[in-house]
């Protein structure tokens, strides 16, 4: 039986995104919910019967809001809606990060206060386990009215509008439901603005971001240390002691992550001397990082977990609220922290493959950790591939969110940009990916030349031999591009040190 995931039955976690998104889990929606949805639709049929007028109901949008329409021209709104915001530039987004934006939509409809129909709510659904998946392009998005333009890509595809894929092939929308056994579902007055208006296209990246950076975080502090193996440095300091006399949490823990790694290892040394920072100050370098990604979790789930449109209807009491839970500022403001620390990952990595390749520094390793120098040229074409990735990643950390330009008739004169933040924060942590990927060849390719795995610690081991299934020492140049992304893929999967 397919794993099945209930919405609306409790909160929302980020591996239940995952689960959904990535893992094909079918979708289902609790029958409370749907009680709560079916009343606060019934309260808004309540405001319309009584002739209430109501913001992207009976008038225009945005700075069109003081333009009041008939009730013939309602459903043509909703329709319109999403008919002048198909304009978005860029390629299209992961079908895994649109299936996630498509869950969180559906846990914002189960609070009952974006008072669309349970059908519009069971349709989203049924795309997600039909699998078909709107064509979503990357640019558009300013993310103050919430992510209206790739959320509206998402929502046209209920009505058989616009590109979806399905069964691996990209085709329109009509013909996607058609071969998946679905019908349009024409939108009623709100849904298509219950739909667009919301932070969900930019949590969905963040709630993946989340998981994809703790395994390239803990992939790094792999390839650390077998590094500190590899250049048999000391290990004293990442004593407990020494990090609970600071006092971080993100440093103690990747103190205990190293101690697990290099637990055992017969390459580490007692010394009266100090390695450099790049090996000694692993824990006061990128604690900071496992703190940053192990805080973000609580903003993530906060945010999915949210009714963000606008305007919203309480189900209880059937009053009407216009307000701004739309606008992406924790999100924006998350990934942009994010990549900074992203930032501060790459120089690191940069700092250990500068350090292993230069027979200056290296302890006695040849240079460019190739047996024969000079004919081979060894790890040096990958150290300039790992620093371009490190400058890449540099200089996409730039804060996105401070750079808000008034828009859309000056209703929207200030906007969080979140989803340019997640853009760049992908993009980032795609480059830090390969970087480590490289780092870890060059480490366990150091490994070998220093004496081979058998002194290894416990934890360094099993990623040593991880790597090794997937690439042979290179005992001469050879080109290696496939190799970074096969050990690229095993960190995604995170079973680097399965």
């Amino acid at each position: 039986m397919a794993d099945t995931f209930e919405v609306g039955r409790a909160r929302v976690t980020i591996e239940d995104t995952v689960r959904v998104a990535r893992e094909g889990a079918q979708v289902s929606i609790a029958a409370a919910a749907l009680e709560r949805i079916a009343q606060g639709r019934s309260r808004l049929d309540e405001l319309m019967a009584r002739g209430e007028r109501i913001y992207g109901v009976n008038t225009g949008v945005g700075g069109n809001v003081g333009i009041s329409l008939p009730a013939e021209k309602m459903e043509l709104l909703q329709h319109n809606l999403v008919r002048h915001l198909g304009c978005a530039t860029g390629q299209p987004l992961p079908n895994d990060v649109v299936r996630a934006a498509m869950l969180l939509r559906l846990v914002t409809f189960s609070t009952g206060a974006s008072a669309v129909r349970p059908e519009l709510t069971e349709g989203l659904a049924a795309l997600l386990n039909r699998r078909v998946t709107p064509v979503v392009p990357r640019y558009g998005s300013v993310g103050a009215s919430g992510d209206l333009m790739p959320s509206a890509y998402i929502a046209r595809v209920l009505i058989g509008a616009g590109e979806a894929e399905f069964d691996g092939r990209r085709m329109p929308a009509v013909e996607a439901l058609e071969a998946a056994g679905l019908k349009p579902i024409p939108f009623a007055p709100k849904e298509a603005l219950a739909l667009i208006n919301g932070t969900t296209v930019m949590t969905a990246c963040a709630t993946l971001l989340w998981m994809d950076a703790r395994r390239v975080l803990e992939a790094l502090l792999s390839a650390a240390a077998l590094a500190v193996e590899a250049m048999e440095a000391p290990a004293q300091p990442f004593d407990a002691w020494v990090q609970e006399q600071k006092g971080h949490p993100g440093q103690i823990a990747v103190a205990a992550f190293l101690r697990d790694m290099l637990a055992g290892s017969g390459y580490t040394r007692v010394s009266s001397g100090q390695s450099c920072y790049s090996l000694r100050c692993i824990p006061q370098g990128l604690g900071q990082v496992w703190e940053g990604n192990q805080d973000g979790r609580a903003v993530v789930e906060r945010e999915i977990n949210s009714a963000n449109d606008n305007p919203l209807i309480d189900p209880e009491t059937g009053a009407l609220h216009k307000a701004g839970n739309f606008y992406g500022g924790h999100i924006a403001r998350l990934l942009d922290t994010w990549k900074i620390d992203f930032a501060s990952m790459a120089n690191w990595g940069n700092a250990l493959i500068a350090l292993l390749v230069d027979d200056r520094f290296n302890h006695g390793l040849p240079a460019n950790l190739t047996p024969e120098p000079g004919v081979n040229s060894g790890f040096k074409g990958m150290q300039l591939s790992m620093t371009s990735l490190a400058c890449a990643v540099r200089q996409m950390a730039g804060p996105s969110s401070i750079h808000s330009l008034p828009t859309e008739q000056y209703n929207q004169d200030v906007v969080s940009l979140g989803m340019h933040a997640a853009v760049t924060a992908m993009d980032a942590l795609e480059c830090l990916r390969n970087e480590t990927a490289m780092l870890l060849l060059a480490v366990t390719q150091a490994v070998d030349l220093r004496g081979g795995e058998a002194k290894l610690g416990e934890g360094s081991r099993r990623v040593y031999k991880s790597v090794r299934r997937l690439a042979a020492f290179q005992s001469a140049d050879r080109p290696m591009e496939y190799e970074v992304a096969a050990v690229a893929a095993l960190i995604v999967s995170g079973s680097l040190a399965n």
